[in-house]
């Protein structure tokens, strides 16, 4: 049997981000940085590695421009100085860019809801032909390989009458209330079997949640999705909810299935949990992330107060 191909990806950076205020009145916010990379480049990455051949960004009418800057132009002026100074490698990270799949830039359809089903029914036109495709919001980043682009273009080839497939991850306490919460048919989730979906919950009270497992923003959708991810369709707080609708397909007697992530999980949806995200890049990933533990020490007499 000839493995279904996954060809395109949707990733929405739409919101007015309005908790990093005022530096995302010019900037998006996917493109803050961790280490020289914005976010968005991370979740770009991911797809390129699960060889996403077309790329749509969901941005904002001031984000479009800015995206399509970040990912085509060639700064010519840049690499001819660092040519004549000796430092062609510095180019290197540019060309990278430069080399990433086909990546289309458009805004969200200001006809839709508010709510974060909105980019991705505001794609539609580029994906509605498609056996299937990815669905990623840009506040999340996976450390690690592989990520969650490849694990989910896997899963399809592990259950091609998969309708949806849907990421998730366990979190703590009240974290749940921050996501949707997810129940399978089967119970328990476990590794080495096919895990289906009997339910999925927006932002549950953390008291009444079904479970601990997280769908954080990483999907796998086929174009059945578009019966449910309509303005007819508005959810809690009279928004367009992505969750709502994978739960009425499911409702429908769709197959949606449930795969954890293999990689390590961090948002940046607030300023708190971006430093935390961009700290453990640094450590990790920086040659002078091995200082990180003395500058702490240095600033301890300001930590302690």
């Amino acid at each position: 049997m000839t493995e279904k191909k996954v060809r395109k990806a949707i990733i929405a950076d739409a919101g007015f981000a309005s908790r990093y205020l005022p530096i995302t009145k010019t900037l998006p916010k996917a493109m803050l940085p961790l280490g020289n990379r914005p976010i968005m480049q991370f979740v770009i990455e991911e797809c390129v590695e699960a060889e996403i051949e077309e790329i749509i960004v969901v941005a904002t009418p001031e984000g479009k421009p800015i995206y399509e800057d970040y990912f085509n132009n060639n700064v010519n002026r840049i690499r001819k100085q660092l040519a004549s100074q000796g430092k062609d490698s510095r180019y290197v990270p540019v060309q990278e860019v430069l080399n990433f799949p086909k990546i289309v830039v458009i805004t969200q359809d200001v006809s839709l809801p508010y709510g974060n089903g909105s980019p991705f029914a505001s794609a539609k036109n580029f994906v509605e032909t498609e056996e299937a495709f990815l669905a990623f919001y840009s506040d999340d980043v996976i450390f690690g390989k592989p990520g969650d682009a490849k694990t989910l273009t896997e899963a399809y080839h592990r259950s091609p009458d998969a309708d949806a497939i849907i990421m998730v991850k366990e979190v703590s306490g009240g974290e749940i209330a921050k996501y949707a919460a997810v129940s399978l048919k089967n119970g328990q989730y476990q590794e080495d079997r096919e895990n289906i979906l009997a339910d999925i919950v927006e932002k549950p009270d953390p008291a009444k949640a079904p479970t601990h497992l997280a769908s954080y923003g990483r999907y796998l959708l086929t174009p059945k999705i578009f019966d449910f991810l309509s303005p007819q369709n508005v959810g809690k707080d009279g928004e367009l909810w992505t969750a709502d609708a994978i739960g009425q397909l499911n409702q429908s007697g769709a197959k949606v299935v449930v795969q954890k992530s293999k990689g390590e999980w961090m948002t940046t949806g607030d300023p708190e949990n971006y430093f935390k995200a961009h700290l453990r890049f640094v450590i990790d990933h920086e040659k002078y992330g091995p200082k990180i533990g003395n500058w702490l020490k240095e600033f301890s007499d300001t930590v302690e107060k």
